[in-house]
């Protein structure tokens, strides 16, 4: 891991760059085979209609799961995902970015099936230095089985946005100025996976997965990525070179300091207050001896 001071370098590196109108890597989702190895299933995982749809698939022997080719550090990520339908309890659908090794960084989006007719949990959580337990959950406002909807996740260096179909549902803000370690060191590649977890995925672990409705099916398509791309110790977002690799000439720069403006922020405050079913920052019982810092600091959206 980087130390602080590295860390600030490279930050500024960044800033700088796109000050001066640097291009960042677009990634269009026109290519499954080019942006993601599918890595492990046996023939579950597939990349099917000219490489334009990726689909995941469990069954009583095992799930399936993919990761992206390149390496980000900081980014706007986009994915369009159909998640499984019908009786889906038992199952959970992870997409995640993660980096490596025991103090990691993870932004995740996990999709918890449930019986036929009730609602998914859509599970968040935030790593960083290989510290989670910051966990917040949501009811959808639709049903994610019916059609596909875009899961999108804001990286830059002041906060973490996850959004739905454009709406904003969760903010995890940078903190580190009252202690609070935040993820902007580790370079981090896209994983998502579907697999069992009915010892605790449907209200803990009480209901099984029904493998007579198996084999359970994900869907993905219209992958997009506005990010830095990490390679050998570098970013895309440092190179001025327009013949860089790494450059497609898309220069929407706006995420590297994007925040919630006034109406993003009354949409994130309607999502929160109707369909959040769990806040760790109001977790008195799990954090006797006083909730997170982050969540006396400010509220952590």
């Amino acid at each position: 891991m980087a130390t602080s001071s590295s860390s600030s370098f490279i930050v500024s590196l960044l800033l700088v760059s796109i000050l001066l109108g640097t291009s960042l890597m677009a990634v269009s989702a026109n290519n499954f085979y080019q942006d993601f190895t599918l890595t492990w299933g046996d023939g579950r995982a597939k990349i099917l209609n000219n490489a334009e749809l990726l689909t995941l698939s469990l069954d009583k022997t095992s799930g399936s799961g993919f990761q992206s080719n390149n390496e980000y550090l900081f980014g706007k990520i986009d994915m369009q995902l159909k998640l499984v339908p019908g009786n889906s309890a038992g199952t959970v659908t992870a997409y995640y970015l993660s980096s490596k090794g025991a103090t990691w960084d993870e932004i995740d989006f996990e999709f918890l099936g449930n019986l036929s007719g009730d609602p998914y949990i859509l599970h968040t959580n935030v790593f960083s230095q290989g510290k989670g337990n910051r966990e917040q959950q949501f009811y959808l406002w639709f049903d994610p089985t019916a059609d596909f909807h875009t899961y999108s996740i804001l990286w830059n260096p002041q906060r973490i946005i996850f959004s739905v179909d454009g709406t904003p549902i969760r903010e995890f803000k940078n903190l580190e100025s009252k202690g609070v370690p935040f993820p902007k060191n580790q370079p981090m590649r896209i994983y998502s996976s579907l697999w069992n977890a009915d010892d605790w995925a449907t209200r803990g672990g009480l209901v099984k997965t029904d493998w007579s409705q198996a084999p359970f099916t994900a869907s993905y398509r219209n992958f997009h990525a506005n990010a830095c791309v990490w390679s050998s110790g570098s970013s895309s977002c440092n190179s001025n070179s327009p013949s860089s690799p790494a450059s497609s000439g898309n220069n929407n720069n706006n995420w590297f300091s994007q925040q919630l403006d006034s109406v993003s922020q009354e949409r994130l405050k309607w999502v929160q207050k109707n369909y959040m079913i769990y806040n760790y920052c109001n977790d008195t019982k799990r954090f006797p001896q006083g909730l997170p810092t982050e969540c006396a600091a400010t509220t952590q959206s």
